[in-house]
């Protein structure tokens, strides 16, 4: 796993445990349902990162039994619980505070997102800004692709980069509406009383596939404590 992915992991397990403690197959079930643009990640990569994250103090292991029915005469089994510890709330705080490029890109964007109800409102727009001039560059530049190519591609091809122009257009349209309701909200910061930004797992997805959601209340952030 590349180290940008290895930090996108590291903030959706911290912002995960932050809700709640979880054992690592419920884990695994939230962070496949945050992070749709990595459907294949599994136990694989997973455990290697709690591992790293135990290591460095951030969450911390508890054995809690097993409520299942125990087999025969076997004694019940004893399940690790993953959960966040204070290091861990620090090192979140210090994730969501990040607004720079790597929080704008497909990797990344997604699950800074998923997280907008716990950041500050500033470190919110920059990302969102940060986000659409990174797509209105890709916008120009599959304008310009598509320019070169016009008289050399058959209409399937053409079709497809309609459908990535297409897509790439209503999420800057999107971005638009999310800036715009940002800005209406006052610039509200995380001491600032109000309802945290909303987000389901659907909506968090990674890269040009992001939805509208059909409404969105953009009050302030709640501090991770």
């Amino acid at each position: 796993m590349s180290g940008q992915r290895s930090g996108v992991l590291e903030l959706a397990v911290l912002g995960i445990l932050h809700e709640n403690p979880m054992h690592g197959y419920e884990l695994r079930k939230s962070l496949n349902s945050m992070l749709g643009a990595f459907r294949a990640f599994g136990y694989g990569s997973l455990y290697p990162a709690l591992k790293d994250l135990l290591n460095k103090g951030l969450i911390a292991e508890d054995a809690v039994p097993d409520a299942g029915k125990p087999l025969l005469d076997r004694p019940r089994r004893s399940r690790i619980v993953y959960r966040l510890t204070a290091d861990g709330k620090e090192r979140l705080n210090d994730l969501l505070g990040q607004s720079g490029p790597a929080a704008w890109e497909d990797d990344g964007f997604g699950v800074h997102f998923a997280f907008f109800g716990l950041t500050q409102a500033d470190i919110r727009m920059r990302i969102l800004e940060g986000r659409r001039s990174r797509l209105e560059e890709r916008l120009e530049a599959f304008r310009a692709a598509a320019t070169r190519t016009r008289e050399r591609v058959d209409s399937y091809t053409l079709e497809l980069q309609r459908h990535g122009l297409e897509s790439v257009e209503r999420e800057v349209r999107w971005l638009n509406e999310l800036i715009a309701s940002e800005r209406q909200s006052g610039g509200q910061t995380a001491s600032a009383a109000g309802t945290p930004v909303q987000t389901s797992a659907g909506e968090a997805g990674a890269g040009l596939t992001t939805q509208p959601p059909q409404r969105r209340e953009s009050g302030g952030a709640t501090a991770v404590g």
